[in-house]
């Protein structure tokens, strides 16, 4: 079938645009998905900018939400007509990555994503010339339909809205699991945010959602503001926090900045947790003091998709917006048409948006 999509080309000078790109029919434990939300990441943004390196032609968006059209062969488990919570990172269930409860990512999963290709191997987009088209992450969501592996996707019922759901792929499970999986705060332990950004954002609730007291930190002040009327205790520019000797045991940095980095590690209280969720420039590097590390008892934590186990993680963070606790609706800051990416992205390099999303 023929779908519309959006294709960043390097031919181009890096051009992300529209076309129309031939999709393959779902193979064996795949699925063919209406999309009817995608999230606009800095994990497109950072493919945009080349910040992080993937093979191109690509078709991106990987935080998405959609409709189940057809289910190749093998599939049993998911029905046409659900509703189903697209993830970026696939899990085979079987290699040594699988085993670990989410610490670490699925193995056969990451290197497919690295290759532009679904788990299963290969690419099922290409264009009119026949050249092949890659896929972002395993799901490829900025596009009216996509062919994902079963792996890579999450059911959910059908009183969990479209746009909720796709914000559950990406900002909820990498944001909500640095707290939830890898800070783990004990009960009544407040819990700093540094990066307010869509992923931020998602920490701050999951962590309010759980109970805790939450303070944000951010470079901008309108993010700020934000963060106090989406329940925070407290905001603070990075050096006023500093400055105050704001602290906390679980600090979670989610703005992919090296100097992010080094504020979240400075807020983190004696004994407590750094954690890392943010994907910084390949080169950046961050100072940090060892002598600290070892003399305040200080652990810091890598967190890659929040440290999620989707199947898992995912219901427990659908019962929570049930239950009135996680307002996920107050991540989205604007719903844009496909039409709309090239100034969507040049909105959140800038810094002005939250989560905006591409509604079909």
């Amino acid at each position: 079938m023929w779908i519309t999509g959006a294709v960043l080309d390097e031919t181009d000078g890096r051009m992300l645009a529209l076309e129309a790109v031939e999709l393959d029919g779902p193979g064996p434990g795949e699925l063919l998905v209406r999309i009817e939300a995608a999230g606009v990441c800095h994990s497109d943004l950072s493919v945009v900018d080349g910040t992080r390196p993937r093979p191109l032609p690509m078709l991106l968006g990987h935080e998405a939400a959609g409709i189940v059209e057809a289910t190749g062969p093998d599939v049993a488990d998911v029905a046409v007509g659900n509703r189903v919570v697209m993830t970026f990172l696939p899990r085979c269930g079987r290699c040594a990555g699988c085993h670990t409860e989410g610490r670490l990512p699925c193995i056969a999963g990451s290197a497919a994503n690295a290759a532009g290709e679904l788990v299963g191997g290969g690419r099922r987009l290409r264009r009119a010339t026949g050249e092949p088209v890659h896929h972002h992450l395993g799901v490829s969501a900025f596009a009216t339909h996509a062919v994902v592996d079963r792996t890579s996707v999450v059911p959910v019922d059908a009183d969990v809205p479209a746009e909720v759901a796709a914000l559950l792929g990406c900002a909820v499970l990498t944001g909500g699991g640095a707290v939830l999986n890898a800070g783990r705060p004990a009960s009544g332990e407040p819990v700093i945010v540094v990066g307010l950004g869509g992923v931020g954002m998602a920490a701050l609730l999951v962590a309010r959602a759980l109970g805790h007291d939450v303070v944000g930190v951010d470079a901008v002040p309108a993010k700020l503001e934000q963060a106090r009327a989406l329940g925070a205790a407290d905001a603070w520019e990075p050096q006023a926090a500093v400055e105050r000797g704001v602290r906390a045991p679980v600090v979670v940095e989610a703005a992919g900045s090296a100097r992010a980095f080094e504020t979240a590690f400075v807020l983190t209280a004696p004994g407590g947790t750094t954690v890392t969720v943010g994907l910084p420039a390949l080169d950046a590097l961050a100072q940090v003091s060892p002598l600290t590390l070892t003399a305040e008892a200080r652990t810091v934590v890598g967190s890659y998709l929040g440290s999620a186990v989707p199947a898992r993680d995912i219901p427990r963070y659908v019962q929570l917006w049930r239950d009135g606790l996680l307002p996920l609706e107050s991540l989205i800051s604007d719903r844009i048409a496909l039409a709309d990416l090239p100034d969507a992205f040049a909105r959140l390099a800038a810094g002005t948006t939250l989560r905006q999303l591409v509604v079909f």
